[in-house]
């Protein structure tokens, strides 16, 4: 399925999309599921990202037109509950394999079946996973971005107590409290932006994927059992996931492994050209 067969919508935000990014809405079983695709002519091949916790498709707005350069149509989208995608009301919604589920959908809508190359940033990397184990057919690669192989307790415990407190928009107060009360028009627009997404985001997407990164158990066996190449690529200040725990499950996996120079924990943003050279290195070796 090409963009041009589903419904162009409004961006999220106020933040400007780059030229050559259309926003649309596919029609997945859950509802509408928004999403960013940056296509290219005559491209090699279909790549899909999913977001990380908090996070939604505008996390890869100004990096998909780079990759699209590298003639890869490039899709992005955001999770259900995450910004303007549809939002299911009950924590069970939010179970990692109905994610899951969400993302084999997206992929086989999105390339007519053929099989795309899936990137999973950080929450999004589990659920990626999930998804690759389920339905190894899918896809063409798997890359884990900044995300590793379990959670451990008492992880994001203290999101879970504020969420429960006070909502999506309570962790956005708690660290950002210059912003409370104030106007749009006295934030930065980077600002204005991530507290809207603070205010749309589901809770219950919140405190289920808290919990997903807390409990999340290892797979790793059956990740490389699905015969899916993979790549483990992280920033080299990445920070989310112990490095060496990231590059002990390359070695499991018997996967590529890259360190991309001057990233942190969202390198598409803080090395994006970095990044881009990382992604289509390994893209380019899969036929």
């Amino acid at each position: 399925m090409t963009a041009a067969r589903f419904s162009p919508i409004p961006a999220f935000g106020a933040l400007p999309i780059p030229d050559g990014v259309e926003v649309v809405g596919i029609p997945a079983a859950v509802g509408t599921l928004t999403a960013l695709h940056a296509p290219a002519r005559d491209a090699r091949g279909t790549v899909l990202f999913v977001p990380g916790f908090t996070g939604s498709k505008e996390d890869f707005r100004t990096f998909l037109p780079l990759l699209a350069a590298q003639g890869w149509d490039v899709w992005a989208y955001s999770q259900r509950g995450q910004a303007d995608s549809a939002a299911p009301s009950g924590i069970d919604s939010y179970r990692l394999d109905a994610l899951a589920a969400d993302t084999v959908e997206v992929a086989r809508l999105i390339a007519d079946g053929r099989p795309v190359h899936l990137i999973g940033h950080s929450l999004g990397g589990v659920v990626g996973r999930e998804a690759v184990i389920a339905a190894p057919e899918a896809f063409a690669s798997y890359t884990m971005l900044c995300s590793g192989p379990t959670g451990w307790p008492g992880r994001h415990q203290e999101t879970t107590d504020t969420v429960t407190a006070s909502g999506s928009i309570g962790m956005w107060n708690r660290d950002n409290p210059h912003t409370v009360g104030q106007p749009d028009s006295a934030l930065t627009a980077d600002e204005a932006f991530l507290r809207l997404r603070a205010e749309r985001t589901s809770s219950e997407n919140l405190l289920a994927g808290a919990e997903i990164l807390r409990a999340d158990r290892d797979t790793t066996d059956a990740l490389r059992a699905s015969g899916v190449p993979v790549l483990v690529a992280h920033g080299e200040f990445d920070d989310a996931w112990p490095i060496p725990m990231q590059q002990h499950m390359a070695e499991r996996l018997g996967a590529s492994y890259a360190v991309i120079p001057g990233g942190h924990h969202s390198p598409q943003l803080e090395a994006p050209e970095a990044t881009v050279s990382a992604l289509d290195a390994f893209l380019s070796t899969i036929h």
